[in-house]
């Protein structure tokens, strides 16, 4: 790839590049000439996708750590560090979800949601951007949501989460804007994920979340490789501080149907 979105002698971190979403944003960025650095709890899919990559004549290394265990995380920002990777782009796609009424749910659900959505991004945007601010360029792109500006029932820890990484994306573009490194965050719908299995592979619930979304179909994972490829590169460099819905129109066209977890 040339021209405007290609990321050769860039250097991509790709969070829960195991599977699903970060999986193809990983091949896709390596497609775009970078350089990855996948990380995952699964060290074993993590080399599979490390391999894919490989065969494609790509460069790819692992580390494998739970974005739930922040003393983990912290560790792995370190072992970076002292390796002395320059990451140029950090796509933190790594999160969790978790239906559950709010009478029913747990101060340890809350805090485990925030953990893995919110507190292991804050790390890893704060330590990994300073090489980026250092060598004046870098992208930074968070997981977002389709819910992350607005409210869902039974959802309460994960849409507080991902409200959460709204304001810290466009506070953290802020801060680095002066340093020549973009802060975005992407909102996905439903897409065919594992994560999203209980509504995907739910034939009523399926039928029900489909007739909200405007293209009438859930997502391929490979259809986030473009947005990923845009955000990371030159093409966005006038870009920062924005959410950028990739939903097949469900937040700003239609409006989804209650659905109560049974």
């Amino acid at each position: 790839m040339t021209g405007l979105f290609s990321l050769a002698g860039r250097t991509a971190m790709v969070t829960g590049a195991s599977r699903g979403l970060g999986r193809a944003i990983a091949l896709g960025l390596a497609d775009a000439g970078a350089s990855l650095i996948l990380a995952a709890r699964d060290g074993a899919k993590l080399e599979e996708t490390a391999e894919e990559i490989r065969a494609a004549g790509g460069r790819a290394q692992t580390i494998a750590f739970d974005l739930a265990d922040l003393d983990a995380v912290q560790a792995a920002i370190d072992k970076l560090n002292a390796d002395g990777a320059a990451i140029d782009i950090l796509v933190n796609n790594g999160a969790i979800g978790g239906w559950g009424p709010l009478h029913e749910s747990t101060l340890a659900h809350w805090e485990n949601m925030f953990d893995v959505n919110v507190s292991s991004m804050y790390l890893l945007c704060r330590d990994l951007s300073k090489g980026m601010a250092a060598r004046k360029w870098g992208r930074i792109i968070n997981f977002a949501s389709y819910v992350s500006d607005t409210g869902r029932p039974n959802l309460s820890a994960y849409v507080a989460s991902k409200h959460a990484v709204l304001g810290l994306t466009r506070s953290i573009a802020a801060d680095l804007a002066p340093h020549g490194v973009t802060c975005n965050a992407i909102a996905p719908g439903f897409f065919d994920t594992d994560m999203a299995a209980p509504t995907v592979g739910h034939p009523e619930r399926a039928k029900i979340f489909r007739s909200a979304i405007a293209l009438d179909r859930f997502g391929d994972p490979k259809e986030m490789v473009g947005p990923v490829q845009f955000l990371a590169s030159d093409a966005s460099a006038y870009i920062t501080g924005h959410m950028l819905p990739v939903d097949g129109g469900v937040a700003n066209i239609l409006s989804l149907p209650v659905v109560v977890e049974t």
